[in-house]
């Protein structure tokens, strides 16, 4: 198999490989690797300044399957500092999933550059970590993880490093953003509390705030999730890398007994 998420067919079609394929069922990919293959399509639009993407959203609108995709992206609202970009990934007649981006275009702000999030301990001394094994999958087994606080296998908030094993795209090296938005769909998996043999917690979206884009291989992220009366929760994280805090993740969840 590749080393690689997905194989490039020309004309913004991709195969997903095994490498995608998430804990929840076979048939259906983690929606990290889906999320930066959107994020790839919205770096690629044309940039009037040198933006940076500072707010990034993923609508999940149905599973995307371990078949043919395509994807496609346009500027919904250009500017010269700000813009609304979207992107839309497409299998066969259906869209599973729709992104939204607000592009900033970029200052020099180093001066009053600031954070009031400690940063993580460096990956360095942490040893490899492992997931429930009820929970399996190509991405898991696809990404290095590094506990730092929690542990995937108890219930609770978790601090976590990762990185890729594989690339995004085969034949190419992925950008720091494509890096981050891996990750980030895997904040209520890191943090989860409920036994996922006996209850569903999936994440009906993905929205990533950026101050700054991550630098390095490995992702930091500081994972909590709550639970409403209600069949509703909420997964947040900090987001890291071995340079400090650079932004944030929240997912709206859906949470029932299986």
């Amino acid at each position: 198999m590749p080393d690689a998420f997905y194989l490039p067919l020309g004309g913004g079609r991709f195969q997903p490989t095994e490498h995608t394929s998430g804990p929840w069922t076979p048939d259906a990919q983690h929606f990290g690797p889906p999320s930066a293959l959107l994020v790839r399509a919205l770096e690629e639009l044309p940039s009037r300044t040198d933006g940076m993407l500072a707010r990034i959203t993923v609508d999940i609108l149905g599973p995307a399957p371990l078949t043919e995709l395509t994807v496609r992206a346009r500027i919904e609202r250009p500017g010269r500092s700000v813009e609304l970009l979207i992107a839309e990934l497409v299998a066969g007649e259906r869209t599973v999933a729709r992104a939204s981006a607000w592009r900033l275009a970029g200052s020099d702000t180093t001066e009053i550059a600031t954070s009031t999030v400690e940063p993580l301990p460096a990956p360095d001394g942490f040893t490899e970590a492992s997931w429930p094994t009820s929970w399996s999958g190509g991405y898991l087994t696809a990404m290095e993880w590094r506990a730092v606080a929690g542990a995937m296998k108890s219930p609770g908030a978790a601090a976590v490093w990762v990185r890729q094993r594989v690339a995004l795209v085969d034949g190419e090296k992925p950008s720091p953003l494509q890096r981050l938005l891996t990750v980030a769909d895997s904040g209520n998996g890191v943090s989860n509390f409920l036994d996922p043999d006996h209850w569903w917690f999936i994440n009906s979206e993905l929205s990533v705030h950026v101050f700054r884009e991550p630098v390095g291989e490995w992702i930091g992220l500081d994972a909590a999730t709550v639970a409403g009366p209600n069949g509703v929760g909420t997964a947040t994280s900090r987001l890291h890398d071995t340079g400090g805090h650079l932004g944030f993740g929240s997912q709206a969840l859906l949470v029932r007994p299986r």
